[in-house]
């Protein structure tokens, strides 16, 4: 496989299980050239296929197959749909096992019978589908399908198709391409505490006491090398950009170092503009690394510039803040800001790794540390009732950052933003619970130039914003809005935002992105360690909490 290239797919299974179809998809959402070994086979011989097995024989056509098959694969980061037979010679498994990652396309025989003949509907020459020939085609495909079942199970991963469309079958098969691509990457043996799987990639996450020093040994074994560009501030460059540096030159790594403010006012078009003229200027390639270490902002802006130079770039998250670790390293939502709302211009760009070293909690301000609670409490509120439990009673442990539990809070919240990310990585669906509290959060923020509140601060203004609409529309009792507010309290979080414009937090709420045909969605409580999205929420009701929120 091609230097810093994320592999071929190839598609493998019995005829009309889909290979072409999924793979012109799979091809189109992934911006990739898509191949089809029989059409090439056509092309090469001038010939249709029924054509080539009538005159020339079915050997011939074997080995016009293993030619196209031995060239396709010498290109890489492809999408190959291979004919039903190939699979049976072992040289073009032992091709398509080194040459990318390899998607078995199944279904039952009544199915392929079915759309056998639907496929002869308006063709109904028999040349079209030899396997319709004779008295009885359902057993003779049974019987051929059973003949080559073993070496379909040679595939990395193996969706059944019978009941899926094509998008459905596509999505499994991108999924399986992000399971795969450990067998090349090495990523299956680096012992992550858990592992984020997209339809557009893998990665591991991995989070730690003192794991700083393992950056640039996790980052080899995943498969990076060359030069890496590292993108910090100034307040977190001082305290680990050393020790970054010596980790990565360590494992062989030639490192080079930007250094930018801190805070939100960072995130920009004219920050990410800089960060390009510093790649331009250092003759960045694609396989080149760019490291984010730090929170957020710098998480996301960094994030941005690698999604969007060249084209994509590796992308490695190294959170030094709380809510970087728990939520905004994972996930590949990265961004920059625009006067009128936060985050408006940004992708989905999903890091190669993710690595929190705990311990560089301990070097944060107060007030930041405090505000990274709001989403660890976020999401034990919507996900986790056990973890919601886990915080009431280790509050003390937890403020003092106190080593084993820290750790295993942070792990614990993190896993579940991973889960949810790799069940809805494009927020389409589920993934719009983690949103809870964001519609007020991120209005409060515009509202005051993003100045006055950490975003964590806002979070939990706008959790305590949520809680109480879901209690006027009676899905949750008062005390599971006091329950919450007492958390939040006892970890130092402001639950209102006194003298906030209600006229500022209503206008940035129009520009938000959860608005759809100015709807707002909200996400809802019906109890701890459960969430429901509302677009029904009447707007009197929103606007007497906003106003309870601004002025308590």
């Amino acid at each position: 496989m091609g230097e810093g290239a994320p592999g071929n797919i190839i598609l493998i299974g019995f005829s009309t299980t889909g290979k072409s179809r999924v793979g012109r998809e799979v091809a189109r959402r992934l911006g990739r050239s898509f191949l089809d070994i029989d059409d090439e086979i056509v092309a090469l011989s001038g010939k249709a296929i029924p054509r080539i097995f009538a005159e020339d024989g079915e050997e011939h056509f074997r080995q016009l197959e293993h030619q196209v098959l031995t060239e396709a694969l010498r290109r890489d980061g492809i999408v190959i749909a291979c004919g039903g037979g190939a699979v049976v010679d072992p040289e073009n498994r032992e091709l398509m096992m080194g040459g990318g990652v390899v998607v078995s396309l199944e279904a039952k025989p009544e199915t392929i019978y079915r759309r056998l003949l639907a496929d002869t509907e308006y063709s109904p020459s028999p040349l079209v589908r030899p396997l319709l020939l004779g008295e009885d085609p359902l057993e003779r495909i049974k019987s051929l399908k059973e003949a080559r079942q073993s070496f379909y199970a040679m595939a990395d991963w193996t969706v059944s198709t019978d009941n899926l469309s094509i998008d459905e079958v596509a999505e499994e098969v991108l999924r399986g391409f992000g399971y795969g691509r450990r067998r090349f990457e090495g990523l299956g043996q680096l012992e992550a505490s858990f592992e984020v799987n997209t339809t557009s990639g893998f990665y591991p996450v991995f989070v730690g006491w003192g794991m700083l020093d393992r950056l640039g040994q996790k980052m080899s074994q995943a498969g990076l090398g060359g030069s890496a560009y590292l993108i910090s501030d100034e307040n977190v460059f001082p305290l680990y950009g050393d020790r970054v540096k010596r980790s990565l030159e360590g494992a062989g790594f030639i490192v080079e170092s930007m250094i930018l403010p801190p805070g939100e006012g960072t995130k920009t078009f004219d920050s990410a503009m800089k960060i390009y003229d510093w790649l331009v200027g250092r003759r960045a390639e694609r396989g080149h690394a760019v490291i984010a270490l730090g929170g957020g902002v710098i998480g996301d802006l960094a994030g941005f510039v690698a999604a969007t130079y060249l084209r994509g770039l590796p992308f490695v998250q190294v959170p030094t803040s709380l809510v970087g670790m728990v939520d905004a390293a994972i996930g590949g939502k990265v961004a920059v800001d625009h006067p009128e709302g936060k985050n408006l211009i940004g992708a989905f760009y999903q890091p190669h790794l993710v690595l929190a070293d705990v311990q560089a909690l301990t070097s944060l301000p107060g007030r930041e540390l405090t505000s990274g609670w709001a989403e660890v409490i976020k999401h034990g509120l919507i996900l986790d009732r056990e973890l919601f439990q886990f915080l009431e009673a280790h509050q003390g442990r937890l403020i003092a950052l106190e080593e084993e539990t820290t750790t295993e809070a942070v792990r614990w919240s993190a896993g579940l933003k991973g889960k949810i990310v790799g069940e809805d990585e494009r927020e389409t669906g589920r993934r719009t619970i983690l949103n809870y509290g964001h519609t007020i959060a991120h209005a409060i923020e515009a509202a005051t130039g993003y100045e006055r509140f950490l975003h964590g601060e806002a979070v939990a203004v706008g959790m305590m914003g949520a809680a109480k609409i879901s209690q006027r529309l009676g899905l949750v009792p008062p005390e599971v809005v006091e329950r919450q507010r007492a958390l939040l309290e006892g970890f130092g979080l402001p639950t209102s935002c006194p003298g906030v414009e209600l006229k500022g937090i209503l206008k940035a709420m129009e520009l938000d992105k959860k608005v759809r045909e100015k709807a707002v969605r909200w996400v809802l409580l019906k109890g701890i360690g459960e969430a429901v999205i509302r677009d029904d929420v009447p707007r009197e009701i929103v606007v007497d909490v906003i106003e309870e929120l601004s002025k308590d």
